[in-house]
């Protein structure tokens, strides 16, 4: 019973962190049509600013999740302002852009804080367990979930809920008619993106609690982007929770189970899904 519990609240957390990083990769290509591939790069910004902000400078850990996420965002207003404006419904530009801000974010990082592992780090008060369901459970990852099941509510009450949320939705559907109704959508694409990249940046710096940091992340963490998305459906809260909930059971009863063929099964769903129904199992048609 235990090892069900444990494994259960491990594909939960590992969900919460995913669905941080790919909300706001979702959003911004909903909205912007924008194919941001350097998004898994803002991730590791932030995830090397919150460490520098709570280890080194032996802040709060909380003022490090908010200021890698400020300014993973700060970085993707420039990215979007001077590049992407001009890129919009050009992907293949797009595609090679962003893989090239990726090769520069990485180096920028390796020449700023070197190549070796940084090891997971934490507020001193959420060291140690707590007791879930009779089972010992670390405190750390319960907040994770804690974290992603809050800013999955906020992102589907702005979404489905508010006017700004309409006027997303309504970009995402048909981006001229939105504009020419008197939406000012250029304006609600750049707000959509910096909240989408600081979402990215602070998730990095969460993630950091159970994936740790490393130069090379950020190629890595875009494939689990890409995974959640594809299996979820892009542009929808909802898509992105479930997409995230079916790779974290998939990632932690797998490698439960059969260790040796845990990632096997991560990229088969993605084809079983893009199979069936190649927008997602929550994704909007055409």
């Amino acid at each position: 019973m235990n090892t069900l519990v444990l494994n259960t609240l491990n594909a939960i957390s590992y969900a919460a962190i995913l669905f941080l990083l790919a909300s706001g990769f979702s959003l911004i290509f909903g909205v912007m049509g924008v194919l941001n591939l350097s998004h898994g790069a803002l991730y590791m910004v932030g995830a090397y600013v919150g460490w520098t902000i709570a280890v080194k400078a032996g802040a709060s850990f909380w003022l490090g999740a908010v200021a890698g996420g400020a300014c993973a965002g700060l970085i993707s207003l420039v990215m979007e302002a001077g590049f992407f404006r001009r890129l919009y419904k050009q992907l293949n530009e797009q595609m090679l852009l962003t893989f090239g801000f990726v090769y520069i974010i990485d180096n920028v990082a390796r020449w700023i804080w070197g190549s070796t592992y940084k090891a997971p780090f934490t507020s001193p008060v959420l060291l140690g367990s707590m007791k879930v369901l009779g089972a010992r459970y670390p405190t750390m990852r319960m907040v994770i979930i804690l974290v992603g099941a809050v800013i999955a509510v906020g992102l589907w009450w702005l979404q489905d809920r508010t006017r700004a949320g309409a006027m997303i939705r309504a970009g995402m559907d048909d981006r001229e008619i939105a504009m020419a109704l008197g939406i000012n959508l250029p304006v609600v694409a750049t707000v959509i993106f910096f909240v989408g990249s600081f979402i990215a940046g602070f998730a990095g710096v969460v993630g950091a609690q159970v994936m740790g940091i490393y130069p090379e992340m950020s190629m890595a963490i875009m494939l689990l982007v890409l995974a959640v998305i594809i299996i979820g459906g892009v542009g929808s809260v909802q898509g992105t929770v479930l997409g995230a909930l079916v790779l974290g059971a998939i990632d932690a009863f797998g490698k439960a189970l059969f260790p040796d063929y845990a990632m096997f099964t991560v990229y088969m769903a993605m084809v079983v899904v893009l199979i069936i129904k190649p927008s997602g199992i929550l994704g909007r048609q055409g």
